[in-house]
């Protein structure tokens, strides 16, 4: 089996609870979401020119180059989920070198999920927020995919843009609330609008979580600062 993949890279992450760690991203290609802000839409196409294609074993010899001294490896994408059934076969390699997995994904596809959530350790979820996403709620699918990933340490990010309402915020919050009000919620404002007033409504968000979740952070994306992948 062959997953057809991005980019592989060394890098620091850029986002949410374990920003500025350094990391081996695995960009896997593929994407079950179009989101209007997304800044990897190039690593949506699967027919996309140019994808490099690794066997599992292949794509370990090349993580293990970019390894040493990294806290974990970022399955990322695109949505990695969708290339699950090489996941299987990948993941596997990572854990009997006793590399911490790290899980990139929008949050949407649970099934997916439960065939590897044994072999991942940290899952950065992002809640997909309709009114910044200009896509269809994803309400019932966030909710099972958590329910799937409970127990193991998980984050959540929410993207905000200058469109995102209150009312998908008072859904989020209640979402994490009844599963876990101590889940860290990361608020991270579109760097494309960042400069445009969106800062303001960060903080306006947070100050709302705050009353029912007691870890709320706004956070922008470190790596577009440092222009780094």
């Amino acid at each position: 089996m062959k997953a057809k993949v991005v980019e592989v890279f060394r890098s620091v992450q850029g986002e949410g609870k374990y920003i500025g760690a350094a990391q081996v991203f695995v960009r896997f290609a593929g994407c079950n979401l179009n989101c209007s802000w997304c800044d990897a839409s190039h690593a949506r196409d699967m027919n996309a020119p140019g994808l490099l294609e690794y066997t599992p074993e292949d794509l370990w010899v090349k993580v293990e180059k970019l390894w040493m001294g990294c806290h974990s490896v970022s399955i990322t994408g695109g949505e990695p989920l969708v290339q699950v059934d090489f996941l299987k076969e990948f993941l596997p390699i990572l854990k009997i070198y006793k590399i911490k997995v790290f899980l990139e994904t929008n949050g949407t596809l649970s099934d997916a999920l439960h065939a590897i959530i044994d072999d991942v350790d940290i899952v950065s979820m992002d809640v997909k927020l309709p009114t910044s996403t200009g896509g269809v709620a994803m309400w019932d699918e966030h909710v099972k995919f958590l329910r799937t990933a409970w127990g193991k340490d998980v984050y959540i990010k929410a993207v905000i843009s200058n469109s995102t309402q209150m009312e998908d915020m008072v859904r989020a919050v209640e979402m994490i609330s009844k599963g876990d009000p101590t889940m860290s919620l990361f608020l991270q404002p579109n760097h494309f609008e960042i400069d445009k007033g969106v800062m303001d409504k960060c903080l306006e968000f947070q100050n709302y979580c705050l009353n029912y979740l007691s870890d709320v952070r706004v956070v922008p994306q470190l790596h577009k600062f440092m222009k780094l992948q």
